[in-house]
């Protein structure tokens, strides 16, 4: 069974052997009055409204490329891992061809999950409620009784849903429902040529270290994709006692680093990317620092990327994967509900490093960004004091202000894209303009029962 035909039958209304569902359970709200991003206001109504969630998953999250896993979970036929494309479950599994497949992990008998696991290998998925059982391309192989149903059932019809098309960048593999999507490099744009600047230092690509952390926040999942796109405002407050544990002299940074100059970008389909511009801009673990040749890396990627995006700052591709390029952490931002997020982080490292400059990676990233990382902390109290609030009537009607850098917005003419300065909203203003334009878009399945 394709995407389309689940979501023809399961989300537009189309028939389904008799079922029909009714249009009123899918009528769209017009968000256009949510978000100001020419004037920089954003209603706090799309941080806590169940309406406008479930429309996110429908509008944003089904037709938009997901960050599904890294390509170094997969060595051989078999290997699977299990995760989520907004609340769907999706297993990621290479069949025996060697290719790349994403399934929804749903038993198609009585809907329990056919992967129970968060990673592992397998020959097959079954079922533990009725022991149906399919094959890694998603095919059902075998159904208990089979004799007991009538003629008409074919096993060739109850199929695993798969998702309809994988592309995979720089070793990130991404997946989308929507049947005809524009290509992944297009989707990207120019966020890929910062992108680059953490996953292409050199021909082997990067790998994944210490597994997948996972750890579950109150709030809602906007808080922390905008933040990581946007938000270098916050550092030198939130992070001030993390900051002073980590200065040489325990006094905290010395001036010139807390008040940096650098760039933000901010991109029309959603992506930003903020980071510190400097010709000593370096990595943070010393050593890393001591191993990476930078001289290298300005012939592969250039001067403006060893200077910028390289190593210290923050970034989002839209809508929900996040990446921090200093310490190799690469997250997704799992929405469960309006109020809830569940994090999930991989450290990732160059395949060309030595183990011991891996492991020193491995350990920065979890001091500072792991699910007790001193930076880390932070951000969650952050998030979560955000949201606890939020539902107040009052509170809930008070509008919040983008407008740090509000028009500054330019073609610098060293960054590709638009790019404002490191302390702006820029990036923030248009993750919810994107928002606003794909709410107020129908998606590929509500066309299709026109």
């Amino acid at each position: 069974m394709t995407a389309t035909d689940a979501c023809r039958s399961l989300a537009t209304g189309a028939p389904s052997g008799s079922l029909q569902r009714p249009a009123e359970l899918f009528r769209p709200v017009d968000v256009s009055g949510l978000v100001d991003a020419e004037g920089g206001y954003v209603d706090r109504a799309i941080f806590t409204d169940g309406t406008l969630y479930q429309q996110e998953l429908r509008r944003l999250f089904a037709p938009s490329w997901l960050f599904l896993a890294h390509a170094d979970q997969f060595h051989k036929p078999g290997d699977f891992f299990t995760t989520y494309m907004g609340e769907d479950p999706v297993i990621v599994t290479m069949n025996k061809k060697r290719e790349i497949k994403a399934f929804l992990n749903n038993c198609r008998h009585r809907g329990a999950r056919v992967c129970r696991a968060d990673f592992g290998q397998t020959r097959n998925f079954t079922c533990t409620y009725h022991g149906w059982s399919y094959d890694l391309d998603g095919q059902l192989v075998s159904a208990p009784n089979q004799a007991a149903y009538p003629e008409s059932f074919s096993m060739a019809d109850w199929g695993l849903v798969e998702v309809p098309h994988i592309a995979t960048y720089q070793g990130l593999i991404f997946g989308t429902w929507n049947p005809e999507p524009v290509p992944l490099v297009e989707a990207l744009g120019d966020m890929a040529w910062y992108m680059d600047a953490m996953l292409d230092h050199d021909e082997e690509g990067t790998e994944v270290i210490g597994g997948v952390h996972k750890w579950v926040l109150e709030g809602n999942w906007k808080l922390s994709a905008e933040q990581f796109a946007t938000d270098w405002y916050h550092v030198n407050m939130s992070h001030a006692s993390a900051l002073m544990v980590m200065s040489p002299t325990g006094k905290g940074p010395k001036d010139e680093i807390v008040h940096r100059s650098g760039r933000q970008f901010a991109n029309e389909l959603g992506h930003g990317a903020g980071f510190p511009v400097h010709p000593k801009n370096r990595f943070d673990a010393r050593t890393v620092h001591q191993h990476v040749d930078y001289a290298a890396l300005r012939e592969r990627l250039g001067e403006a990327r060893v200077e910028g995006p390289l190593t210290n700052g923050h970034a989002t591709v839209f809508p929900n994967f996040s990446y921090l390029p200093v310490n190799g952490s690469i997250r997704i931002w799992h929405p469960k509900g309006p109020d809830k997020m569940e994090v999930w982080a991989w450290t990732i490292v160059d395949k060309s490093w030595p183990d011991e400059v891996k492991e020193a990676q491995r350990l920065y990233n979890l001091r500072t960004f792991g699910p007790s990382g001193i930076f880390e902390q932070d951000d969650g109290e952050n998030w979560s004091e955000v949201q606890a609030i939020s539902h107040g009537f009052i509170t809930n009607g008070v509008p919040l202000n983008y407008q740090m850098g509000l028009g500054s917005e330019e073609h610098d003419g060293t960054y590709p894209g638009k790019t404002s300065e490191l302390y702006s909203d820029a990036a923030g203003r248009a993750f919810y303009a994107r928002w606003r334009e794909l709410m107020n878009t129908p998606a590929w399945h509500e066309e299709n029962s026109k």
